[in-house]
């Protein structure tokens, strides 16, 4: 399947979102950024980022480079700045921001590849020349069992031979490349990126899911299909889910809902203490991202913050929806979206202790 159309980046005007000598976004370009996605946000939902112009957007704003080492064409953004992004983005577009992690992951391993192919690729994904996208959920849900895997790698000569399938693949029918993993002969994992136009690829069509359908996530299957590369898993091997961008969106969406809030409160006085307390909580979990982000942070404490996270976005947008009353729950309106969207983070990327913890939260009568 032929990759979607998708509008692409004029160089000419291409700014730096991220400096070298700045920690966080320069606030005027990042609110530029914000406002058009914003404008283009309704589109986005129903066609996806990549043909509402939104990605584009990034490109043009020196977002996509933040992510792309300085050697390979990028400006490198140190960790606090690119989270401070991702809320602000995922507050006016959470599918923009779903779509931006899942390219930003693939970058991630591409940088660890081979360095013809890093120097073949970055560059044009920092201009938004090319797109990729990620699908390695199969390697946290399938049993350790080769046989039981979801994708298959095994030795083809003098390359690799991909049989199976990736469940969810976010962008998978917009983007050149898909970066995946998949198990091996020997136990372990490696990563593989793969182009879209691979033979023995086929890409079913997007999901029919409860929110994000702009997203265009899809099952990508995979009969004998030869990759450009093969990339080695790290030291310590394996995935780890629930990491800080998914902390991050969650932040952003949480204040879109508590924006909601604060906005009926103008004219409902006695919304205001409900609009205040949520400001109080969601900027607390914030500053405990920031600080994640510049600092590190143990498992534990990022699964707990992830937890608080998952917690704040979904009282938050029913919050919204009960300050709306009726108008918020008819189909199409801004609360109604939000609604449907926070509950995304109760099962995405979401590593068990996560799930356990937001299970007890939820049974709990304090």
């Amino acid at each position: 399947m032929r990759p979607a159309r998708r509008e692409r980046t004029p160089r000419c005007i291409m700014i730096r979102m991220f400096a070298p000598d700045r920690d966080r976004p320069d606030p005027a370009a990042l609110q530029e950024l914000c406002d058009l996605l914003g404008s283009r946000a309704e589109a986005t939902a129903s066609k996806g980022p990549w043909r509402s112009g939104c990605f584009a957007d990034l490109a043009r704003s020196g977002v996509l480079a933040g992510f792309v080492p300085a050697e390979q064409g990028g400006t490198a953004a140190p960790e606090p700045a690119v989270i401070d992004a991702l809320v602000a983005i995922a507050g006016r577009c959470l599918t923009t921001a779903l779509a931006l992690t899942q390219w930003a992951a693939a970058v991630r391993i591409i940088s660890t590849a081979p360095a013809d192919v890093r120097d073949d690729m970055l560059p044009a994904l920092a201009r938004g020349d090319r797109l990729t996208t990620v699908g390695i959920s199969q390697l946290t849900t399938s049993r350790r069992h080769l046989a039981a895997a979801a994708l298959v790698a095994a030795r083809d000569g003098d390359t690799w031979r991909l049989d199976g399938l990736c469940p969810w693949v976010t962008g998978a029918d917009a983007s050149d490349t898909i970066v995946t993993g998949a198990a091996c002969a020997d136990g372990g994992q490696m990563f593989f990126v793969v182009p879209t136009a691979a033979g023995g690829l086929t890409i079913d069509p997007p999901l029919s899911m409860l929110a994000l359908g702009g997203s265009r996530t899809s099952v990508v299957r995979f009969a004998g299909v030869r990759p450009r590369c093969a990339i080695a898993a790290a030291a310590g091997g394996g995935v780890r889910t629930g990491g800080l961008a998914t902390t991050a969106l969650a932040v952003g969406a949480a204040r879109a809902s508590a924006a909601v809030i604060a906005r009926e409160a103008t004219s409902r006085a006695g919304l205001a203490s409900i609009a205040a307390g949520f400001a109080t909580e969601i900027d607390a979990v914030a500053e405990r991202l920031t600080a994640a982000s510049g600092g590190g942070i143990e498992a534990a404490d990022r699964d707990r913050l992830r937890a608080d996270a998952n917690g704040v976005v979904v009282r938050a947008a029913q919050a919204a929806l009960t300050a709306s009353k009726g108008a918020g729950f008819v189909a199409g309106h801004p609360v109604e979206r939000l609604v449907r969207e926070s509950l995304f983070f109760l099962v995405w990327s979401c590593p068990q202790p996560v799930s356990d913890a937001v299970l007890c939260d939820l049974v709990s009568s304090d």
